[in-house]
């Protein structure tokens, strides 16, 4: 796509360019015919008195309509050289709505990014809490189960006791 724009943006300065040197010679040529107007002028009144100067005029009419049809050829260019600088602007206001909407999506994708990290983090954070509590009552189970297990032992020695103590009655 920057090749394009690229491509167009080179075709413009070119065509560009070219206006301006049309536009240039144009303005020689409009100098070029006051002073042919001038110089017709002059001409027109010495016609009047010699007859020998109409191969002349007719000169300078052809170097008019030669000017009028450089004229129009400026202003058909004119019109392309407008027709390409819209396109350009089109393509560029294209290409600046595909950067916003692209910076939004990634705005979008960076926020809910955070928002997972944020959840991650309050997860571990939890995990972490379940863990201490976690071994806290394994702690408390195994103490549990230390005395559970020293009672029956005691009961088993107490039992046996009593069983030796009636064989004895």
């Amino acid at each position: 796509m920057e090749a394009s724009f690229s491509a167009i943006r080179n075709e413009l300065q070119s065509r560009d360019a070219l206006w301006r040197r049309i536009q240039l010679e144009c303005q020689q040529f409009h100098t070029k015919l006051l002073k042919i107007r001038e110089y017709k002028d002059t001409q027109e009144t010495q016609i009047k008195h010699e007859s020998s100067c109409v191969e002349h005029a007719e000169q300078l009419e052809n170097k008019n309509t030669e000017l009028l049809l450089l004229a129009q050829t400026q202003e058909c260019q004119q019109e392309e050289l407008s027709k390409i600088r819209n396109h350009v602007y089109r393509e560029e206001q294209s290409h600046r709505s595909e950067q916003e909407r692209m910076k939004t999506e990634i705005s979008d994708l960076t926020e809910e990014l955070h928002r997972q990290e944020i959840t991650i983090a309050t997860i571990m954070e939890k995990a972490g809490l379940l863990e201490r509590q976690l071994k806290k009552e394994l702690e408390i189970k195994d103490k549990l189960l230390a005395k559970q297990q020293l009672l029956d032992f005691q009961y088993k020695a107490i039992e046996s006791e009593n069983t030796h103590l009636k064989d004895i009655f």
